[in-house]
């Protein structure tokens, strides 16, 4: 974003703070987590609506919770520079940059540099190494606007929606590579009204993926891959999950994905259920499966339940238009209501 374009949002009305002169140095090297957290506290903290700044310049912050709830409805987060991560790892970090209990905020602009090569190559090894930390988690949160930000290298989930409402991600460019583990580009977990948008994700993982829980989501105009698609589930593994509903999936171009469209649940006793979901206006280059509904769902194919059940061997298929692996009754997660999938 550039200098002008800034001042537009920043008025006499707006308290604003920005970090540098909290002390944040962008150097790349300085820990900058103290100065961004004492310009939010700031900013939190007002009785007007509020701005924190982020220059140009590059900024090494270790972690950061920017936790509410705040004096004020109206949050502005402005980012010209780029925020790095620890080049390294460490055990008990699932989380590098987090929102809690937020209400009104807007973050626009920049880029968060996760930087999980290492933890990647300590898993490509097959060492004993910690599982990640999501790049940025919007958590218990309301009315979030994520705007033109650039994501990219997570050590594990790019970005995280958690038991939240209204949240809007918009302009978003998400990146990581194609053999980085377990990096999906966006997951919903336990939302509603959550709208993604004319973005751009590609990681090692799902584009965006569903956990249990979600309703009301919007998905449009998405550029996916490379990665595994965009993915609802995997439900049903434990008991007291929620079902999934109410979710529209419109205009995607896929490009060397693994999947298109995909839908898995575990063959488990436990009750859940995915409704009223629809699939539509996919543009599909070079996926291996463009359409899957899997109700035996079982990664690693080990100890799977109801494993005695027998599916048609449909491996040598590349490129197929729809692939379903239909369990039988003794599945408690089902599709109820409407599943389109609409090729108009």
């Amino acid at each position: 974003m550039a200098a002008g374009t800034l001042l537009l949002f920043i008025n006499s009305a707006m308290a604003a703070y920005n970090v540098v002169d909290f002390g944040a140095k962008p150097d790349g090297r300085t820990d900058s987590a103290k100065p961004f957290l004492a310009a939010w506290s700031k900013a939190c903290g007002a009785n007007k609506p509020a701005t924190v700044v982020v220059p140009t310049g590059q900024f090494f912050v270790s972690q950061a919770l920017f936790q509410g709830p705040c004096n004020n409805n109206n949050l502005r987060m402005f980012v010209q520079g780029t925020v790095l991560a620890d080049s390294g790892y460490s055990s008990g970090v699932s989380q590098w940059i987090t929102f809690k209990y937020v209400q009104g905020l807007s973050v626009y602009g920049g880029a968060l540099d996760g930087r999980g090569n290492s933890l990647w190559a300590c898993k490509a090894a097959g060492r004993s190494c910690p599982t990640g930390s999501t790049a940025v988690t919007i958590s218990q949160s309301k009315n979030v606007l994520f705007s033109g930000v650039k994501i990219l290298n997570s050590e594990n989930f790019q970005m995280a929606i958690l038991f939240s409402q209204g949240i809007k991600v918009e302009g978003a460019t998400i990146t990581a590579p194609g053999d980085s583990p377990n990096t999906d580009g966006i997951h919903l977990h336990r939302s509603t009204g959550v709208s993604i948008t004319g973005s751009t994700i590609g990681t090692g993982d799902d584009c965006i993926s569903f956990g249990d829980g979600v309703a009301d989501a919007w998905i449009e105009n998405i550029n996916c891959g490379p990665g595994h698609g965009i993915s609802i589930g995997s439900l049903g593994n434990s008991a007291g999950e929620a079902g999934v509903q109410n979710v529209t999936v419109t205009s995607v171009v896929f490009t060397g994905t693994q999947n298109g469209f995909r839908i898995k649940t575990w063959a488990t006793p436990y009750v859940g259920f995915v409704r009223d979901i629809i699939f539509q206006h996919a543009t599909m280059n070079n996926v291996q499966n463009p359409i899957v509904i899997d109700q035996e769902y079982c990664p690693g194919d080990s100890s799977c339940p109801n494993q005695g059940i027998v599916e048609p061997n449909m491996e040598e298929q590349p490129q197929r238009p729809v692939r379903l692996e239909m369990g039988q009754s003794s599945s408690g997660v089902h599709t109820a209501g409407t599943v389109s999938l609409d090729p108009e």
